[in-house]
């Protein structure tokens, strides 16, 4: 398996994020990548690559020029405004909700952070957009290696990307690798991908970017969202839309959720993938559904991610995996490797 590395992924290091009403150190960090990469290592398993990076019209194929621009100049413009905003992370403070317009972009820059963000806890740095543009580069690279023949890829990198939406950053994400990829696949030749994101939360990005569209079959197993951010969206009454419609399934789950229930629930999600027949899969691939991890509810067990690769193997797909969630640091590297290596040892 081919693991396109993001070495650049830590230029992003937010300071703090805003959780439950405080200002926190920020759970997504560069150690959750290193964890992962060392686990790896250990195993030997897979052989890392360096991607080649994409121009940006290929990321206009999934985001909307004036987003990716905001994206590339934000620091610029955030000490522009005042030096000492170096020692600062960007927050947004305002957001266009109901009845308000969004498609005027403002010229001040506070209106355009919270234009295009959907959350408070997600910090912008100095490297944000070298370190999700690099990521974009390993989604669309591991991509294209699934149509050159590799039977599956992987991407580590971070920040991660589903809840990126077209035009807004949120959830620790800024570019939707996941959608990258599948776009790339359907451009380079592929009739018809799939996405399933196991997450503990649902891929709200995701979702939405390919919620009219019948050439993507997206699939979510996620945390209930009445519950459990991102909260607006996630439901299963949610099927998609126009050409769409049939090819959203989302599937909530209750807080305290085992493996036993998570497992059927994605044997459900294999079954409606298997009906589809696309050409290649792509996986965001979150762990944060393990039981020790400290912003989730759900209670799968190291060893239960053996059994998801093992289940998504036996789809006989090339499958793009692409690493999203997962805050338990010390036992991340095992989990997501354990889903990699059933995957590789099942066939």
């Amino acid at each position: 398996m081919l693991t396109f590395y993001n070495e650049l992924h830590a230029q992003h290091r937010g300071r703090h994020e805003i959780f439950r009403g405080e200002l926190v150190p920020c759970f997504e960090t560069p150690a959750r990548v290193d964890s992962v990469l060392a686990e790896l290592g250990r195993r030997g398993l897979g052989r890392i690559v360096t991607p080649q990076g994409v121009p940006l019209m290929s990321l206009e194929r999934i985001h909307t020029p004036r987003y990716l621009h905001f994206l590339r100049t934000a620091w610029s413009e955030w000490i522009a405004l005042d030096p000492a905003n170096a020692q600062k992370d960007a927050f947004p403070s305002v957001w266009p909700v109901r009845t308000l317009r969004d498609d005027i972009e403002p010229a001040n820059f506070s209106a355009r952070l919270g234009l295009y963000s959907m959350d408070s806890g997600t910090p912008l740095t100095a490297g944000t957009w070298t370190a999700a543009k690099t990521g974009a580069d390993c989604a669309v690279n591991a991509a294209h290696a699934l149509r050159l023949g590799e039977r599956a890829t992987f991407v580590l990198s971070r920040p991660p990307g589903h809840h990126a939406g077209a035009d807004f950053y949120g959830g620790y994400c800024f570019l939707n690798n996941a959608a990258l990829a599948a776009q790339h696949l359907l451009d380079d030749g592929a009739r018809r991908v799939a996405i399933i994101d196991l997450d503990y939360r649902h891929g709200n990005g995701t979702q939405s970017i390919f919620y009219g569209r019948d050439d993507v079959l997206f699939i979510s197993l996620h945390a209930d969202p009445r519950d459990e951010y991102p909260f607006y969206l996630g439901h299963a009454d949610e099927r998609g839309e126009g050409a769409g419609h049939g090819y959203n399934l989302n599937i909530p789950l209750p807080a305290g959720t085992g493996a036993s229930a998570w497992l059927a629930a994605l044997e459900t999600a294999c079954i409606r993938l298997g009906g589809y027949a696309p050409d290649a899969l792509v996986v965001s691939l979150g762990v944060d559904t393990f039981g020790g991890d400290p912003l989730s509810r759900f209670t799968l067990h190291s060893a239960d991610y053996l059994r998801i690769g093992e289940r998504l193997a036996y789809l006989g797909l090339p499958t793009a995996f692409i690493f999203e969630g997962g805050y338990a640091v010390k036992e991340l590297g095992v989990n997501v490797v354990n889903v990699l290596e059933g995957f590789e040892t099942a066939l």
